[in-house]
């Protein structure tokens, strides 16, 4: 009780001693359609949760990237979109973002069946582990305010894998209250994912991102792109997936007005 107490008090503190300052998120919100498609008790209640993402996160420049507020900001308000309903306490494993300018080549190892040890490099926009630190690009950012084609959002993708990763694996469910939440999550996640692997098998073009298809995991984060950023075109062209998503973030993006 105590501690609830001062965690308020901390809060309201930071909102009125750290505003996010009106002209900056006044062009945050016109930068990204999805987000100026917010009704305004809902906008304002992504800035505060915003402020206080700012307030507990440490964003770390590489490759000589100077991180402004701006740029903070950017970030902050489109992760915050996935738990605006859920509580930014949902983000608590980690603390550092680390923003590189461009991508990052990493290199991998992965065992096969067999026991035999393949290398490889993979060029990376953003990567997300359970406890941090968040790596993310900044031209992943800025990239997905001027994409056409499919839903593309690097930001929510990977605060999305944090989101899943609360399970403890990467199976594409996030943390759900039993047993038999979990098992319907698993049928309609998969069915969803077989859908879009077939769509780009026949060479069909997809509302979602084809990167969805590498597996369930990546689909759940690709899943999330689409619902947060075109949820009238994820609703129209999956419903049940879009009905889960619905039920899980507790709210309803195709609803909003473009």
């Amino acid at each position: 009780m105590v501690l609830a107490a001062w965690r308020r008090w901390r809060d309201r503190r930071t909102l009125a001693k750290r505003p996010i300052p009106d002209a900056m998120w006044q062009a945050t919100l016109a930068a990204y359609p999805f987000l100026a498609a917010l009704p305004a008790d809902d906008a304002q209640r992504l800035r505060e949760m915003a402020t206080l993402f700012l307030a507990q996160k440490e964003f770390t420049g590489a490759g000589g990237l100077e991180v402004t507020d701006d740029m903070a900001v950017t970030i902050a308000a489109q992760a915050c979109l996935p738990v605006l309903e859920l509580g930014l306490h949902w983000y608590d494993s980690f603390v550092t973002i680390v923003l590189h300018p461009d991508e990052v080549v990493a290199s991998r190892e992965v065992t096969d069946e067999f026991g035999v040890v393949h290398q490889y490099e993979e060029a990376l926009v953003g990567e997300a582990l359970g406890d941090g630190p968040m790596m993310l690009s900044w031209r992943g950012v800025t990239d997905a305010a001027h994409t056409d084609g499919p839903v593309y959002n690097v930001v929510i993708h990977e605060f999305a894998h944090v989101i899943e990763l609360r399970s403890g694996d990467a199976t594409g469910i996030p943390p759900l209250p039993d047993a038999a939440s979990r098992e319907h999550w698993r049928r309609v996640i998969e069915a969803s994912h077989l859908r879009l692997v077939r769509r780009l098998d026949a060479g069909l073009e997809t509302v979602l991102d084809p990167y969805g298809a590498e597996s369930v995991s990546e689909f759940f984060a690709v899943a999330c792109e689409g619902f947060f950023v075109a949820g009238a075109a994820l609703r129209d062209d999956d419903p049940y997936l879009y009905e889960l998503l619905k039920s899980f973030f507790r709210q309803d993006p195709g609803a909003r007005a473009p």
